[in-house]
């Protein structure tokens, strides 16, 4: 699920957002470049890039690297052999013992399973590998496969033992699919390794997972400004902007990962009590947030709740969580933090609500 561009002053960057961050040390002793050193790979089944702006720091790229490739043999399904695939291996049958770099996605990712009462489902794989949405095997399954699949579709049969680190999944056949957290829990790594690396200014996008850290290389006072993506439109084109820093930017979005059969679009964010995907009136959802593993999960739960139920769990959050929802028939729905600080673009073929709509 995905996300999008990035715009600063200098240059366009294939991102979602702009934003402006946290330093760990001292301003004046940074150092910015105005082209930044960069990089790009794919790993996560995706192109992630990373930028970096301050000087004589290019070989922070390749630790970067080093721990999206680590924390991808743990943590995604797109690797055979990873640690989401012993779990899932053993499902009905042992507990499995997970690394230390895997327990807290494990926890997080049973978090927000139940805060949002399964509209993020962590054990949603028993369906997402029938449908194989974003992958070459994409098919609509039989009713039969989806009816067979969804009794194995409950974040309550999940069992974490913290003492041992184990993970347990009650029924045989239940699996475990992160991709609606995962990308987000290793961006906030990547995070982790610039800033034991004395980076201060850096754009990290994992296939539209952003983060953006330090202020803008045109100066410390100036933060980023983060276009949002337009769902309708090609990745780089927006319908807005705002400004910020130190921010995580994600979406979920109709407008990748889709599978299109008999002229039916079907996205791939699913409804765990129907085993089919979602649909509702929202073209996309982003998520503003400090850490991206949040963004990422809280975009998929948000898009399955739908405009109402979606912002009310958003408004309930804290201040430095916000969210956008664009509609399919072209509104915009705003957090109550954003509402004076989203900018509309002025050829913008899309109107920004002030009331949610009726449920």
């Amino acid at each position: 699920m995905q996300k999008r561009w990035v715009k600063f002053g200098l240059a366009l960057l294939g991102v979602t957002l702009v934003l402006a961050g946290c330093q760990s040390k001292p301003a004046d002793k940074e150092t910015l470049v105005k082209k930044p050193y960069e990089k790009s790979d794919y790993y996560l089944g995706t192109i992630c890039t990373l930028r970096i702006y301050n000087k004589d720091k290019e070989a922070v790229l390749d630790k970067a690297f080093a721990r999206i490739k680590k924390s991808e043999n743990q943590a995604t399904l797109t690797k055979s052999g990873s640690e989401l695939d012993k779990i899932n291996d053993n499902a009905g049958v042992k507990p499995v013992q997970v690394s230390k770099d895997m327990w807290p996605l494990m926890e997080k990712a049973l978090h927000y399973s139940q805060e949002s009462d399964g509209a993020f489902d962590m054990a949603i794989g028993a369906i997402t590998d029938l449908w194989q949405i974003g992958l070459p095997g994409a098919r609509v399954p039989a009713q039969a496969e989806i009816d067979q699949a969804l009794p194995l579709v409950d974040y309550h049969d999940v069992v974490l033992n913290k003492a041992k680190r184990t993970v347990y999944l009650k029924k045989k056949g239940m699996r475990l699919d992160f991709g609606g957290i995962a990308k987000g829990y290793i961006a906030d790594q990547v995070k982790q390794v610039f800033k034991k690396n004395g980076v201060t200014s850096a754009v990290i996008d994992l296939g539209g997972n952003v983060i953006v850290m330090g202020h803008s290389p045109l100066g410390k006072n100036k933060p980023w400004t983060v276009g949002i993506q337009d769902p309708k439109k090609a990745r780089g084109e927006s319908v807005g902007t705002i400004k910020g820093r130190d921010i995580s930017v994600v979406t979920a979005g109709i407008y990748e990962h889709y599978l299109k059969k008999d002229g039916h679009t079907y996205i791939y964010l699913f409804d765990r009590h129907t085993g089919y995907p979602y649909e509702n009136n929202l073209a996309s959802v982003t998520i503003i947030s400090p850490k991206s593993v949040d963004g990422d999960a809280l975009s998929n739960a948000v898009f399955n709740k739908g405009i109402v139920e979606g912002m009310q769990l958003i408004n309930n959050k804290p201040k430095n969580i916000q969210a956008i929802m664009i509609t399919k028939d072209n509104k915009i729905y705003l957090s109550n933090g954003l509402k004076k600080t989203f900018k509309l673009n002025q050829d913008s073929n899309y109107q920004v609500e002030k009331q949610l709509p009726t449920k």
